[in-house]
C-alpha cells in the first residue's frame, strides 16, 4: 500500500469527514461486487480501506504522522538500519568512522544547536515525554493492543423503503438486533460503518462494516433522484378525462386525466421521487399508456362507420 494519504487521494491535513467522504468515494468505484473481472479494483480497494482504518482511529493517525507505526500499523525502529560492529561507519556500515561537527551543520556553534535534537528531527523521532530523550538503539515503546477484526454484513433494502429513506433493521453477530437509519441519498453498494460491531480484540471491539443492496421493483425504476413509472388508461378515460389511482412510494394517490389525453404523456408529481443527499424527495415521473379494449371485434364495429381524419405522421414528412 502506498502512503494511506496518497492512496485516498487526500492532503495530509484532512479533517475526518474529508477522509470519510475520499473512502466512500473509493470503496463505491472499486466494491469487488462491481468488478468482478478486474483484480486490480479489488486490490486497491482492500488499500483503501486498510488506509481509511488507520487514517479514521486518531490514535493510529497520530502514531503514523510521528513515524512511529508504518502504513499497516506495524511499530518502526528508525535506527535498525544504522548497526555495525566495531569500525563500522556512521551511516553506512563498513570502513573508516568520519565525525561530524556542529560546524558541519550550517556553521552553528554547539551553543546554538543541539545534536541530539537534529537527529531526532531527521529520523522522525520526537521527544519522549517526560523530557527524556530517546538514545540511538533504543527500541520505540509498543504499540497499542489491536482492536479485534471488523464484520462485514449485506443488508438488503426494498425499494420503496431505500427511496423513502425508511430505517432498516438488521440482526447483529452478537444476536442483538437495533433499527438502523439509512443515509440520504442511499443507492445499491453504499457502505455504513458500526463503530464497536465487530469481533472483540485486546484493544477492544472492531467495527460493522454494512454494505447495502437495493432491490429492484416490479414498475418502479431509478433515474437519478427521480423515480419512473408508466400507468396504463383505458381508451375511454383517455377520451373522457376521469380520476384514477397511481402508486408511488408513499402510497397511492389521485391523478386528474384531462378529457383527449394522448399516451406518452408523462405528468410529474413532486417530491415522490428518491431521497437526496441533501434530505429533499425528487420528483416521480409517470408515463400514461393508452390501452385498447380486450374485445377488438366488438369495438371496430362501434366504429365501422367513423374514422380518423388526423395525420399524426405529418411531421415526419410522410
Amino acid at each position: 500500500m502506498a502512503d494511506p494519504y496518497g492512496t485516498l487521494g487526500i492532503a495530509r491535513t484532512a479533517s475526518e469527514k474529508e477522509i470519510k467522504s475520499a473512502y466512500r468515494k473509493l470503496a463505491k468505484e472499486l466494491h469487488p461486487d462491481r468488478n468482478k473481472d478486474n483484480p486490480k479494483a479489488a486490490e486497491r480497494f482492500s488499500d483503501a480501506t486498510k488506509a481509511y482504518d488507520l487514517l479514521s482511529d486518531s490514535t493510529k493517525r497520530g502514531q503514523f504522522d510521528r513515524g512511529e507505526i508504518d502504513m499497516e500499523g506495524n511499530p518502526t525502529n528508525p535506527f535498525g538500519g544504522f548497526g555495525g560492529g566495531p569500525g563500522a561507519g556512521g551511516f553506512g556500515g563498513g570502513g573508516s568512522r568520519q565525525r561530524y561537527s556542529a560546524e558541519d551543520f550550517g556553521g552553528f556553534s554547539s551553543d546554538d544547536m543541539d545534536i541530539g535534537d537534529l537527529f531526532e528531527g531527521l529520523f522522525g523521532g520526537g521527544k519522549p515525554r517526560g523530557g527524556a530523550r530517546r538514545g540511538f538503539g533504543q527500541r520505540p515503546p509498543p504499540p497499542p493492543p489491536k482492536k479485534g477484526a471488523d464484520i462485514q454484513y449485506r443488508l438488503a433494502v426494498p425499494f420503496v423503503d431505500a427511496a423513502a429513506g425508511r430505517d432498516q433493521r438488521i440482526t447483529l453477530a452478537d444476536g442483538k438486533t437495533i433499527d438502523l437509519k439509512l443515509p440520504a441519498g442511499v443507492e445499491d453498494g453504499t457502505q455504513m460503518r458500526l463503530k464497536g460491531k465487530g469481533h472483540k480484540g485486546a484493544g477492544g471491539y472492531g467495527d460493522g462494516l454494512v454494505i447495502v443492496e437495493v432491490g429492484n421493483h416490479p414498475f418502479f425504476r431509478r433515474d437519478g433522484d427521480h423515480i419512473r413509472m408508466d400507468l396504463p388508461l383505458t381508451l375511454d378515460e383517455a377520451v373522457r378525462g376521469a380520476k384514477v389511482k397511481c402508486p408511488t412510494v408513499d402510497g397511492p394517490v389521485m391523478l386528474t386525466i384531462k378529457p383527449g389525453t394522448n399516451g406518452g404523456t408523462v405528468m410529474r408529481l413532486g417530491g415522490k421521487g428518491w431521497t437526496m443527499k441533501g434530505g429533499k424527495r425528487g420528483d416521480q415521473l409517470v408515463t400514461l399508456e393508452i390501452q385498447l379494449p380486450e374485445d377488438l371485434d366488438a369495438f371496430a364495429k362501434r366504429i365501422e362507420d367513423w374514422s380518423d381524419p388526423a395525420s399524426p405522421r405529418e411531421k415526419f414528412g410522410l
